[in-house]
């Protein structure tokens, strides 16, 4: 039988090794900072990857009129309640590594839970679709710059969803949600048509490579945190055009 973990027994090992439960959490590393989730749904098509995208609303304090990935901030409900295999956590503990949320070993397993249960949550509330945690593949980090009034460190997954599920427009921070080629995205932002925000469009600019989604899902990836600077996001789109978004965004990172 697989060994499992579930959130009071993660608490609790945290607590014999660390003291009280979130006491040496990543998410408090700077208070300031909420932590988030975004799931990029893929299916490949005639036209190449396509993403299932979300226009945000255009009175929301935060990406207004955006094209983003659904997500959202990561709850207290997503520290509770959640079984999760031991191979599964260990494997997400090892792929968000660098990040924050793993700077104490004894933390990387139950915080890597909280980020998979959020990412679970999020997307059925949003488009009404029920994902195995199998079915996340850790994929970025992104950290909104200092000196914005609301910051987030956000962990980005990938998953391919089977052909028959069809995910919903049901969230009323935007005004619509629906399928799009990768390639059309980074056209219509290109052409000033669309808002994409960094890391939606470095993403998109890593998809747009990889060709297709299995092949997107089989890469190895090493994921390092992305800390672009508020001083340097222009010169962030300004890279975009010369060396593309996600070699602009090595470039600058930190």
């Amino acid at each position: 039988m697989t060994p499992q973990i579930n959130a009071n027994r993660a608490v609790a090992q945290e607590s014999a090794m660390t003291g009280p439960p979130g006491q040496d959490t990543g998410e408090i590393t700077n208070p300031a900072l909420k932590l988030a989730v975004s799931v990029v749904m893929l299916r490949d098509s005639p036209l190449g990857i396509e993403v299932f995208v979300q226009h945000r609303a255009s009175t929301m304090d935060f990406a207004a009129s955006a094209v983003v990935f659904p997500g959202g901030r990561v709850d207290a409900v997503d520290s509770v309640g959640w079984t999760y295999s031991a191979e599964l956590l260990n494997a997400h503990a090892t792929a968000w590594r660098h990040t924050c949320l793993c700077v104490n070993a004894a933390n990387s397993t139950y915080n890597a839970g909280r980020l998979v249960a959020a990412a679970a949550r999020e997307v059925m509330e949003e488009c009404g679709i029920s994902l195995s945690p199998e079915m996340l593949k850790p994929w970025a980090n992104w950290v909104t710059p200092e000196g914005l009034p609301k910051r987030f460190d956000t962990y980005f997954f990938a998953t391919r969803l089977p052909a028959h599920v069809q995910p919903l427009h049901q969230t009323t921070e935007a005004s619509s949600s629906h399928w799009l080629p990768v390639r059309q995205l980074i056209d219509k932002e290109a052409a000033g048509t669309f808002k994409l925000l960094p890391p939606t469009l470095a993403i998109l600019d890593e998809l747009l490579r990889t060709g297709t989604v299995a092949q997107a899902l089989e890469s190895e990836r090493t994921i390092e945190p992305v800390r672009l600077r508020q001083d340097n996001i222009a010169t962030f789109w300004r890279l975009c055009r010369t060396m593309g978004p996600s070699k602009a965004a090595q470039a600058l990172n930190g």
